[in-house]
């Protein structure tokens, strides 16, 4: 039996990671849309995750500074 490893660890911010990858691909450019979307490359994709990372470290870096 196979089972999902892209589970989420809080499943309640689900859709606000999905609001959040919209807005990161609007942000770099990439024409990313709601439903199917075969027709992007898998690097235009691939650089959505990427930034989509380096935006939530980011962040987290910043709350980090200020609690301390």
């Amino acid at each position: 039996m196979a089972t999902s490893r892209n589970r989420k660890a809080v499943p309640e911010a689900m859709a606000a990671l999905e609001q959040f990858k919209y807005e990161v691909a609007s942000e770099i450019g990439v024409p990313l849309k709601k439903g199917y979307n075969g027709d992007l490359t898998s690097a235009q994709n691939g650089y959505v995750g990427g930034y989509m990372v380096k935006k939530m470290i980011e962040a987290q870096e910043r709350k980090m500074a200020g609690q301390q």
